[in-house]
This record gives C-alpha cells, structure tokens and sequence, in this order.
C-alpha cells in the first residue's frame, strides 16, 4: 500500500521524459519531507519559502530542486537533525529509504557557498536506490526578521499544515537574490522566471522585509529608488540566453522564454506593486 501511494502521487504529474520524471519524483519527495517536518513539530519553529515553496503552493510553473526554511526567531544553536527520524520515518512509510547528511561548509563549492550566510545549515537527503535524487536543504538559523507566514495545506501523503512566508515576503527574499546574488559565469535564470511570476501575478513585493535583507546580508540602506537602480543594472548587464539556458529545463513550456530580453525584464521592474 506504502508503494502504491508514493505511485499516486507520482501520477499526477507528466512523466514522458526522464527529465520530467526526475522532476515529478523531486516533487513527491519535497511534498514527503514537508510530511515529515509537519509530524516532528518542525513548523512551530521555522518556515518554508523560496522557489520550491512557491511551485508547490501556489502553482509556479516551474520545478525546483533546493528546500529552504528560516527559523521564526534567532537561534545559533538550532540544528535539523532532532528533526531525521521524522522525515526518515515518513519516507519510509512510503518504501523510500533515504540517508541525509549534513554538509560541511569548507568544502563547498564557490557558486554553491556564493549567496549562503555563515549562519545557513545545509543538508543533503538522497535516495539510497537512486543517488542522483539529491535533494539540498537549507534552514537559516539567523534569519533576517520582520516576515509574516501563514498555514498552507497540502493533502497527500495525507492532510497537514505547512507553515509559508507570505507571498509579498517570498518577493522580497526573490528580489533580494536576482539583485545581490553573486553568480559569476552562471546566472540563475530561475531567479529571473519567479520575478516574471510575481508581477505577472499581482504581488505586492514587502520592500521594509527586502531592506532587512540587504541590510544584514549586504550591510547596505537602500530606498525604493535605489534599490531600482540597482536592480536595472543588473538586468541590463546579465546575458540574457545564459539565463534562458539555466531556467529551462525546468519549465514546462520552453516557448513561455521566448519573449524574454533584456528589455523585458526592465519593464517588469517599472510594473512592480509594492505594500
């Protein structure tokens, strides 16, 4: 029975490529492991945001790989591991063994450890049958403050609460990280498709949230206008085909990319609401 609702939930999404079938069991695994936290208590202390939070409960149209959390109040000497057996637990409901490890920041790698805090924990969950499902974690233990969040449901494996950042507070963290992230040769073009995602959609951006951020991340006071500027610059200079290139494996439609340019984004960034 554990198998077959693992199935069930697989089936739900299109599996006619590899790539869209390493997707879907991403997914699946992302939806166990919120399953997991939920039964170990994990969401009276911390909150699910960033890109993977927004395709899950709010239809994204995109796949995400990463799963961040921010603890609601500081604490240096918060760990995830109290947390294993929960997660190790409910995977195992399922029929999936998993192995999770905490990884050792001295060894990551200069694009990884590029927009991580040295207050950020990072964890790996794999599969012991199929290595090449890796699914990183991150929990900031030190987090910037000043987000709200809200309860989201979600029904398989069964119903259980998941506790979000709001939707103007994950704007934020995303505009922080297309505006401040340092990626070299390797743009994050995912960044790029969320931000399209937020306006597209209506969302307001909570810039006093986004000031935290870069204060405590980049010990910078911006204002709206600045902060603007600052963003346009950004957009100006990226190459636009390496961000098309980064994002579109995982969309599902890579047409949706057509229109994008330079330009684009930057009349984006003129339409952008703001709390």
């Amino acid at each position: 029975m554990s198998m077959d609702i693992f199935e069930q939930m697989l089936s739900r999404y299109p599996m006619d490529t590899a790539d869209a079938r390493r997707n879907a069991t991403y997914e699946v695994m992302q939806q166990v492991v919120l399953c997991g936290l939920y039964r170990g208590g994990f969401f009276s202390e911390a909150a699910f945001y960033g890109g993977t939070c927004l395709r899950i409960f709010h239809g994204l149209e995109r796949y995400s790989e990463d799963m961040d959390f921010t603890l609601l109040r500081k604490d240096e000497n918060f760990t995830l591991e109290k947390y294993f057996p929960a997660i190790v637990d409910e995977c195992r409901l399922l029929g999936r063994e998993v192995e999770i490890t905490r990884k050792d920041k001295q060894h990551f790698g200069k694009v990884e450890s590029a927009f991580l805090k040295d207050n950020t924990d990072v964890y790996n969950l794999s599969f012991r049958t199929e290595k090449s499902v890796k699914i990183k974690i991150e929990v900031d233990t030190l987090p910037p403050l000043q987000f709200d969040t809200e309860e989201r449901l979600l029904l398989q494996p069964f119903s259980f609460m998941t506790r979000c950042v709001t939707l103007s507070n994950l704007f934020a963290g995303k505009m922080h990280a297309l505006a401040f992230r340092q990626w070299k040769h390797r743009v994050k073009g995912r960044d790029w498709y969320d931000f399209e995602w937020y306006v597209r959609n209506g969302v307001p951006l909570n810039f006093d949230h986004l000031k935290v951020r870069i204060k405590e991340f980049n010990g910078m006071e911006l204002d709206k206008a600045q902060f603007v500027e600052l963003l346009k610059e950004r957009l100006t200079q990226a190459d636009i085909n390496q961000v098309k290139a980064d994002v579109r494996p995982f969309v599902k439609n890579p047409h949706d990319l057509d229109i994008w340019s330079n330009d684009y984004f930057i009349q984006l960034a003129n339409m952008m609401r703001y709390e």
